[in-house]
Formats: structure tokens, C-alpha cells, sequence
């Protein structure tokens, strides 16, 4: 089983697929003058350490329309009136780590909360990448995230996306998230071959299209057993035994 730590290094790799490039927001290294300058081009931003998970250390930065700048960590907000000032206070409270700065995406909503989506992709018994589950993951209504560990609330695709399109858009955007997974496994494998799940981080925004976040080459796939649909994670603990048989042991 491989697995890759760094946020940057996967997307770079990414990045050398002009398929998947369209569907990877601005992500550069974390510092003074790139986050300024990302800031004056996008307005909004998500820094994120290079390596973490369950959404720990993410914080929002904001460059404001009437002047000024804040920033939010958990539930904690801050507001400055000069960029020098909120950096310094940025600093004070960001893990001192290698970090990275992302331009920000307009989720969009289910009753007022934001949410994502987790793709899952796995390799089948026959080795080739296939998608084997989406879940939605709503965000705690006081925090930016929407990971589970910290807070976000496990909710069926089909229920966060019914107040965006009707039945028959769902499945035809649920067949481009599939196709668009195994795209990433594939890409990915170009660099790690030994690579044999991935999880990707896939936010929508308003104009309906999916932007991968990140992808996380440990997924949890035990958030599936949330789902009515019991075969999705039956399957996933197929092809994981078929692969890895030790790996889920639990």
C-alpha cells in the first residue's frame, strides 16, 4: 500500500493532466507575498498544511470588499485593518508548518451550510480504478470545514445536490464525479503505480462545477456505512480485502 503525505507534491502531478489542471483551484506555498498576491487576485483563500488531516489547521482568509482582512480558525475570527497587521496575527496562531494557500471556492449550499463531497476510488479485483463511492459532508454551521472529524455532518449526494438539479442532472453530474475519479487514480499512478485507493476532496460551487480540493490517499471509507445503501460499503470492503487484505482489519 503507498501513501503520499503532501498535499503539493499530488498536486503538481495533477496539475500535468490539462484534464484534470481545469478542475484544480490555484494552490502555491504559503507565504507573505504569495498570500497577498492570491488574496488581491481571488479575495478569498484556504490555508491548509501540507500535510494533515481531518480538515486540522485549515484556516480562511479573507481580503474584505469594504477594506481590511479577516481570518478564521475553528470558530475564532479575526479582523485587521492592513494586510501587514493580519499576517502578523495570522502567524501567531498558524501551526508552524509548511503550509499551503488555496484559492477559495464558493460552496454551495444545503439549508444555508455549506458542503463538499467525498469521492471515493479504489482499484477492483481486476486492477483498474473505479469509483465506488460519493458521500456529502455538510458543514458545522460556526466552522469552515466540513469534515466529520471536525464537526461536518455524513449526507446522502443525492439529498445535498436535490435543491440544485433534478433527478436526471444528479446521475449525469454523478457520472462525471465517477469519471472524473478515476481520471485522478489514474493520473496519480502515473507517478505512484503502487497507489491502490484515493479519496477525493471535491467541492461545487455555484455555477455547478467541481473543483478537487485535495485527495487523500488514506480515505475513511468507514463514512459509507452512513448510507442507506449498504452494498456501496460492502463493496469497498471487497475490493479492499482483495488488495490489502490486512488493511481492514477492523
Amino acid at each position: 500500500m503507498q501513501r503520499v503525505v503532501s498535499k503539493q507534491r499530488k498536486t503538481e502531478v495533477l496539475l500535468q493532466s490539462e484534464a484534470l489542471a481545469l478542475h484544480v483551484p490555484d494552490t502555491r506555498i504559503y507565504g507573505r507575498d504569495s498570500l497577498k498576491a492570491m488574496l488581491d487576485q481571488y479575495g478569498m483563500l484556504y490555508i491548509k498544511p501540507d500535510s494533515g488531516t481531518f480538515g486540522n489547521g485549515v484556516i480562511k482568509v479573507q481580503k474584505l470588499a469594504e477594506g481590511g482582512y479577516r481570518f478564521q480558525s475553528g470558530i475564532r475570527v479575526q479582523t485587521h485593518a492592513a494586510y501587514e497587521a493580519m499576517f502578523r496575527s495570522l502567524e501567531q496562531i498558524r501551526p508552524k508548518k509548511r503550509y499551503l494557500a488555496q484559492k477559495g471556492i464558493h460552496l454551495l449550499r444545503h439549508r444555508k451550510r455549506r458542503f463538499d463531497l467525498r469521492v471515493m476510488v479504489q482499484r477492483n479485483p481486476a486492477g483498474a480504478w473505479e469509483t465506488t463511492g460519493i458521500i456529502g459532508r455538510l458543514s458545522h454551521p460556526s466552522k469552515i470545514v466540513t469534515n466529520y472529524h471536525s464537526g461536518g455532518t455524513i449526507t446522502p449526494f443525492e439529498t445535498l445536490l436535490s435543491g440544485h438539479m433534478d433527478a436526471a442532472a444528479q446521475k449525469e453530474f454523478r457520472g462525471r464525479l465517477e469519471k472524473l475519479g478515476v481520471q485522478t487514480g489514474e493520473q496519480l499512478a502515473t507517478r505512484w503505480p503502487r497507489l491502490k485507493e484515493i479519496g477525493l476532496d471535491v467541492a461545487v460551487d455555484t455555477s455547478l462545477k467541481p473543483w478537487i480540493l485535495e485527495v487523500n490517499t488514506k480515505p475513511d471509507p468507514y463514512i459509507f456505512r452512513r448510507l442507506k445503501d449498504k452494498e456501496i460499503f460492502r463493496r469497498m470492503r471487497r475490493y479492499a480485502a482483495a488488495y490489502a487484505p490486512k488493511s481492514r482489519a477492523r
